[in-house]
C-alpha cells in the first residue's frame, strides 16, 4: 500500500465515526481521491423513510463534485462489520459516471481488496460526451 492509500483509508475509517446510522447500525466511510490531488470523505446517512438514505460512498463523490472536481483515481471504503463492504448498485452507477477507470480499495479487518469499477460494473451505462 502506497503513501496516498494509507491516507484514504485513514480518511475512510474517521468518516465512518460520523455515520448516522440509527436504523441498521451499519457504519460505513468512504474517501474519494481526485484526479487533482484532493480527497473527500461521506459516510452513510439514513432515514426513517428508508429510501431517503445515501450511502457513503455517494456522499463522498458528491461533497466533491459539488466542489468543482470532476475525475477520481481511488475509493477507499470500510465499515463496521468488518467485513469487505462492495458499493451498491446505485453507487457503481454514480462511481462510473466520474471515473470508468476508478481503483477501489475495499477495507476489512483482514487487509484490503483492490478492484476497480468495470470489475464492479461490466458494461457500465454512460452517455457520449
Amino acid at each position: 500500500m502506497d503513501k496516498n492509500d494509507n491516507k484514504l483509508v485513514e480518511m475512510a475509517k474517521k468518516a465512518m465515526l460520523n455515520s448516522y446510522s440509527p436504523y441498521s447500525n451499519f457504519k460505513v466511510g468512504a474517501a474519494v481521491l481526485t484526479e487533482s490531488g484532493n480527497i473527500y470523505t461521506g459516510t452513510n446517512i439514513e432515514n426513517s423513510s428508508y429510501s431517503l438514505t445515501i450511502c457513503a460512498e455517494r456522499v463522498a463523490i458528491f461533497k466533491a463534485v459539488s466542489s468543482g472536481e470532476r475525475t477520481f483515481k481511488k475509493l477507499a471504503i470500510v465499515s463496521s462489520t468488518g467485513k469487505p463492504t462492495y458499493p451498491c448498485g446505485a453507487c457503481r452507477q454514480v462511481i462510473f459516471e466520474f471515473s470508468d477507470n476508478i481503483e477501489i480499495l475495499l477495507i476489512h479487518k483482514d487487509g484490503i481488496i483492490k478492484t476497480n469499477i468495470k470489475n464492479l460494473l461490466p458494461n457500465g451505462f454512460k452517455m457520449k460526451k
